[in-house]
């Protein structure tokens, strides 16, 4: 009988049809590139249905995607700005706050979407073949919108405060591809924990919000003393946060060391979120 997560091979055939063996894909990894361009198609429309389903039935539509990190930004410009007085390394407080929602706001939604999505699709899980891991690649594509809505935003509020990308922006496509992977890594665990167990969808408001004040969003990484700099880097999301401050402005020092550590732990977390995808995929229907 066939699994979940099995390929489809025409192995033979007899005078009227083809004859079609199911058999189980080997290898430790979910992550088959050749399958996944073949159902390239499916992907795109998972992740056209995602971006219809959140702005369906809204008031001001794709807004939305500016109107959250630029409220946010303000309470936090008044508060940890004006108020705390936290360093923002020489920066106007609302581009300090912006540049590090921007990558946040993205990593937090597409990491919720991820967690969710097997669980909201087991009506197709149920009933076709297709690679799952498809799911939480489309919750993670499908936030790329938002995020390149809010970019545009923060480019309008750079031009507001006279402010010129620097020549480290070149380096931006890459601290982009590390914030898609982190929230993959991420969502591959989430989506895979959550058809197991559902009580994970409540746990992650709460990872949510105890890795953001875990990350440099709200202060500079400056702050953290230079021996538990490494240890910190452990967090991907610190290196991407202060990768994407100094690319866009040219501000604070290149990440270095915080860099080489999030990007460690970023392939670690791909690499061991696919094993685990891969190990619940052959029973992901029946308990979903």
């Amino acid at each position: 009988m066939a699994t979940p997560h099995t390929p489809i091979a025409v192995v033979g055939q007899s005078d009227d049809f083809p004859v079609v063996c199911i058999a189980p894909r080997r290898g430790w990894l979910a992550l088959d590139l050749a399958e996944l361009w073949t159902y390239r198609e499916l992907l795109y429309f998972f992740v056209w249905r995602d971006i219809k389903v959140r702005y369906k039935q809204t008031v001001i539509g794709a807004a939305w995607a500016v109107l959250q990190p630029l409220m946010t930004m303000l309470v936090f410009s008044l508060f940890f700005g004006k108020l705390a007085k936290i360093p923002s390394q020489g920066l106007p407080y609302p581009i300090f706050y912006y540049c590090a929602l921007l990558p946040w706001m993205y990593f937090s939604t597409a990491m919720q979407g991820a967690t969710n999505i097997v669980v909201d699709h087991q009506r197709v899980i149920t009933k076709i073949y297709f690679p799952r891991v498809v799911l939480p690649i489309a919750a993670v594509l499908s936030g790329l919108l938002d995020f390149a809505i809010s970019f545009v935003a923060l480019l309008g509020m750079m031009v507001y405060y006279h402010m010129k990308p620097a020549g480290a922006v070149i380096w931006l496509p890459a601290f982009t591809l590390l914030a898609i992977l982190t929230a993959l890594g991420v969502g591959l665990w989430l989506s895979a924990l959550n058809a197991l167990y559902r009580d994970v969808r409540y746990v992650v408001p709460f990872l949510v919000q105890f890795w953001m004040f875990a990350s440099p969003v709200v202060y500079p990484s400056s702050l953290v003393p230079e021996k538990w700099r490494l240890l910190y880097g452990l967090n991907p999301m610190a290196g991407v946060i202060e990768g994407f401050r100094w690319a866009l402005t040219g501000h604070g020092q290149p990440p270095g060391i915080l860099l080489a550590a999030s990007s460690a732990a970023v392939i670690l977390l791909v690499l061991s979120g696919l094993v685990y995808y891969h190990a619940v995929e052959g029973t992901m229907a029946d308990v979903v």
